[in-house]
C-alpha cells in the first residue's frame, strides 16, 4: 500500500485524521480503505518509520490505559519476562509494534483506538 502524504496546502483548514499504526497491518489498510472512500482526509504514519515520543504514548496511555499495549503481538511474546515486567511506556518506545492499532487522532479531539464499529461510528463511517 502506498502511503500518500496530505500537502501542508490541503492541511489546512482541514480535519486531517493521523491513523497511527504499521503500514502493513490489515486492519490500518482497511481502516485507510474505510475513511478514504468516506470522503475524509487521512494520513498515514507508520510507527516504525516515525515512531512516536514519550510524551505521545503517555497521553496515549492516560486515555486508553492498559489496553494501549498488544500483549497478544508476535513481538509481545518475544520480549523476555524482564522487559514485560519494564515501564510500559519504555517497552512501547522501544517496540512502537506494541501499540495497538490503529490510535486514531484528529486536532483537538480525544483519540481514538481500534478499528471497532464504535469507532467507525465516531468518524462517521
Amino acid at each position: 500500500m502506498k502511503v500518500k502524504r496530505v500537502p501542508q496546502h490541503v492541511r489546512k483548514g482541514t480535519d486531517v485524521i493521523t491513523l497511527n499504526g504499521l503500514k502493513t497491518c490489515d486492519t490500518c489498510r482497511r481502516a485507510m480503505k474505510a475513511l478514504t472512500a468516506a470522503g475524509k482526509t487521512v494520513e498515514l504514519r507508520d510507527l516504525r518509520a516515525s515512531p512516536p515520543s514519550v510524551d505521545e504514548i503517555t497521553a496515549w496511555r492516560a486515555v486508553f490505559g492498559e489496553s494501549l499495549m498488544n500483549t497478544r503481538s508476535t513481538t509481545w511474546r518475544g520480549l523476555s519476562d524482564d522487559d514485560r515486567a519494564g515501564d510500559p511506556v519504555a517497552v512501547m518506545m522501544a517496540h512502537p509494534a506494541l501499540i495497538k492499532r490503529p490510535v486514531i487522532t484528529r486536532a483537538g479531539e480525544t483519540p481514538l483506538l481500534g478499528w471497532t464499529p464504535a469507532t467507525k461510528a465516531e468518524l462517521g463511517v
